[in-house]
């Protein structure tokens, strides 16, 4: 059994901005759930009861939506990295916060409800080092796998492999010794050196299951509307009134207009003859009267007004 994680929230989210220049994408909300909780709710259905997160741009974001350092009773250690460690560089980062057990790597912009036993069972049946997490992709597929074990990871121009990373691994203490101290590195060169030199690093795919990465605007438009669209709910989400669409502190004109998919954030206002098409507001954003607003993100305190579609405001 594997009882702590370490969650990747130190990105800099730059393909998804300008919603990431004010607040860290881990902590994007999706229909008022925060999108980081999603990774929590998810470890927590296979036993994790500890995290540890880095974070590196406007850190007190992470302690403001958590001030107790804890999610459902677990408790949340969280890193700052001044100056981007990487993957590799990240892991080594908290070295003293893991000892000597095992832990779960998993990246915080992605979504998935993906089986994870599966993982943590070949990780101990095989007695490997390393098993990481693949799927089917249509692009970048880099992992060449064979029995159960990944024998090559590949570079661009490289010939196609296998098998993409799904953002989801698995990894005993030795990595540690791998890594240098206080140095950026993916952990990718890592892993290659260790296959060259007869490392156990496994792979599973885990073909079943949703599985999004909220790298791209359309990426985080999809997912609302997809969880509209299949009433899509992971199994290990436990909150009873997920997915919110309005939250109960927004202020809806009568006469307003709501189609397709919205979600509305706490403090939101929504004026006279409003009409919101296929879009999100964030806590506090305020629509003017007969605006119109058609596939658009509306940040948080921020005000929209006018005819507007394919915007971030």
């Amino acid at each position: 059994m594997i009882t702590q994680a370490f969650v990747l929230g130190a990105g800099l989210g730059t393909r998804l901005r300008p919603l990431t220049e004010n607040l860290p994408k881990p902590l994007v909300p999706i229909f008022q759930k925060r999108l980081i909780t999603f990774a929590f709710d998810h470890l927590i259905e296979v036993g994790i009861a500890k995290f540890v997160v880095n974070t590196h741009r406007q850190p007190e974001m992470f302690t403001e939506y958590f001030p107790s350092s804890t999610y459902r009773d677990c408790p949340i250690e969280f890193r700052n990295e001044p100056l981007l460690l990487d993957t590799g560089g990240g892991i080594k980062n908290i070295e003293n916060s893991l000892g000597a057990e095992p832990f779960i790597v998993y990246s915080g912009d992605i979504l998935s409800d993906v089986e994870l036993s599966p993982l943590i069972e070949e990780h101990f049946e095989k007695k490997n080092d390393v098993t990481i997490a693949l799927r089917t992709t249509a692009h970048g597929s880099e992992v060449v796998l064979r029995n159960g074990a990944v024998v090559e990871i590949r570079s661009k121009g490289e010939p196609r492999g296998d098998y993409d990373f799904a953002g989801i691994s698995i990894w005993n203490a030795n990595i540690f010794q791998r890594i240098p101290a206080a140095t950026k590195i993916s952990f990718i060169p890592i892993l290659r050196k260790w296959i060259e030199e007869g490392g156990r690093i496994g792979g599973v795919v885990l073909g079943d299951g949703k599985w999004f990465n909220i790298g791209t605007r359309t990426n985080y438009l999809e997912i609302h509307r997809t969880i509209a669209r299949e009433n899509w709910k992971p199994a290990y989400v436990h909150e009873p009134g997920w997915p919110v669409w309005i939250a109960p502190e927004a202020t809806i004109a009568p006469s307003a207009q709501l189609r397709g998919f919205h979600a509305i954030g706490s403090g939101c206002t929504v004026g006279e003859e409003a009409m919101l098409e296929d879009s999100v507001l964030w806590p506090g954003a305020q629509i003017a009267s007969r605006s119109r607003l058609q596939n658009c993100i509306v940040r948080s305190h921020q005000k929209a007004q006018g005819a507007l579609h394919d915007l971030d405001i």
